[in-house]
């Protein structure tokens, strides 16, 4: 019999009346448990938690914060390898990456409990004689989180993080495809400090979960991390909400690599290679449209190649595997499709898109490189969310960046150049909200600012001491002296 978890909802673990069983992509055969699918009843219940509580936290002391959030960075960071296993098993991701990811949330949480420290105000002369004015931020309220399932413990992590530290209380809905790990996190914190209700996290689908946490009058904003279709209508509902929610949107990219005749060429494969293939594709920064000038595009995609040959794609926990299963069938099948498309239009399939058998059974999917793709195809306009990137040839670095800022999407964009004029001037022009010279596409800080352009993102940014522009609202005091 698998094991039955629970919903965290006002300070106590609570069943539900459906559960959904969680299958590890490496191997079919392991339930992990079965999870609770929450009803719209569970989510209000939540809401109402989470309202109740907030008048206590949101006026809670630095100090209260701060030691709440240290206390769970601790922990993370102290259990990181069984947390990072856990994450790896039910998502796919490598042993390696699972636990590089966990060290991350407990870093987040470090940084933030930092940030409880540093909020201030400023005092400001007025125009008019005797008056005083004071600027300070204030927590918004009750904050809805929707999750990914892609990072199942960095994102919660980088949402939850500020806006408990801003003095705001949590409902989270995480992804249903990976709730073992936000239920580990959620444990964690359930064992911080904080008073019953500030923390709540509610599993289940987004049809009724999310919907219930945009439609609450009581939910004074949402932050959500998804596909661009959904968080539109996220954004839509968000706004004709009474009262309307503040809304933040992270929905994904279509990342360019640019590779010049100058670059590297070990470097720029390194960067291709890790940006597009490794966390199977599946991240959000991946850099699936590889740019590459005509004096060394040959030679790129030979080496790149060569590599690809040397990486090991296999069951995440085990030693040695470079690349881990595809979550799930469903994105498998997504993957399966975009290949069979990239062919039918004529691209070049040069290595992988073949489904692999190992010992166990599991959505094993080589990593697949199309060359001659026109920027117009579809595997380069669309976000595939895969092991799967294109090479589109071009003449030179102005075609590279016309190339690289033709898509609906600014995430992240990355170039590979030794030339400080080619670089200086891609940092400048690419339209995306982080930019990367001679780095992968995929791989960031989580003290900075996270965040992009056009399609990929909509209002503040998350991460970094940026965050308190979403997590907070300013207050002008003017008072008379």
């Amino acid at each position: 019999m698998s094991e039955a978890f629970h919903n965290f909802i006002a300070g106590e673990w609570v069943g539900a009346d459906d559960a959904v069983a969680d299958i590890n992509p490496s191997d079919t055969n392991d339930v992990i448990g079965l999870y609770p699918r929450a009803s719209v009843a569970d989510v209000a219940r939540a809401i109402a938690a989470a309202k109740a509580a907030f008048p206590v936290w949101s006026r809670s002391t630095a100090q209260e914060r701060y030691d709440v959030l240290k206390k769970i960075s601790d922990e993370i960071l102290a259990r990181r390898e069984e947390l990072g296993r856990i994450l790896s098993r039910e998502e796919g991701k490598t042993l390696a990456e699972g636990i590089g990811e966990t060290v991350r949330a407990g870093q987040i949480f470090a940084f933030f409990a930092g940030e409880a420290l540093r909020l201030g105000g400023d005092t400001v002369p007025s125009v008019r004689p005797g008056v005083g004015i004071e600027v300070t931020r204030e927590a918004i309220g009750v904050v809805g989180l929707i999750c990914p399932w892609n990072f199942p413990v960095a994102i919660p992590a980088w949402k939850i993080a500020p806006a408990l530290v801003y003095g705001n209380t949590v409902v989270i809905k995480p992804a249903e495809l990976v709730p073992g790990t936000a239920l580990a996190l959620a444990e964690i914190i359930s064992r911080a400090g904080l008073p019953a209700g500030a923390f709540n996290l509610v599993n289940g689908p987004g049809s009724v979960v999310g919907e219930a946490l945009i439609n609450s009058r009581d939910v004074a904003a949402i932050s959500f991390t998804g596909s661009v279709g959904t968080g539109r209508r996220v954004a839509l509902a968000a706004v004709s909400s009474n009262p309307m929610k503040k809304v933040q949107l992270e929905m994904g990219g279509k990342n360019p690599l640019v590779v010049l005749d100058d670059a590297d060429l070990k470097i720029a494969v390194e960067c291709a290679a890790n940006g597009a293939f490794f966390s199977t594709g599946q991240r959000c920064t991946a850099s699936s449209r590889l740019i590459v000038t005509e004096g060394i595009h040959d030679r790129f995609v030979d080496a790149l190649t060569e590599r690809l040959k040397s990486l090991v794609v296999g069951d995440a926990l085990k030693p040695g595997t470079h690349i881990g299963p595809v979550v799930d069938g469903k994105q498998l099948e997504q993957d399966l499709k975009y290949i069979a498309t990239g062919k039918a239009e004529g691209g070049k399939l040069v290595f992988g898109g073949e489904l692999l058998n190992r010992e166990t059974p599991g959505f094993y999917l080589s990593p697949a490189l199309f060359t001659e793709v026109p920027n117009s195809a579809t595997i380069a306009r669309e976000e595939i969310f895969g092991p799967v990137a294109s090479v589109t040839r071009v003449r030179d670095y102005d075609e590279a960046l016309a190339v690289a800022n033709d898509t609906e999407f600014g995430l992240s964009a990355g170039i590979c150049t030794t030339s400080l004029k080619y670089a200086t001037h891609f940092r400048r022009n690419a339209e995306a909200g982080m930019v990367m010279v001679n780095l992968a596409t995929a791989g960031v800080d989580y003290h900075v600012p996270f965040g992009g352009r056009k399609g990929s993102s909509y209002g503040p940014r998350e991460q970094g001491a940026y965050a308190k522009e979403f997590y907070t609202t300013v207050k002008t005091a003017y008072t008379l002296a």
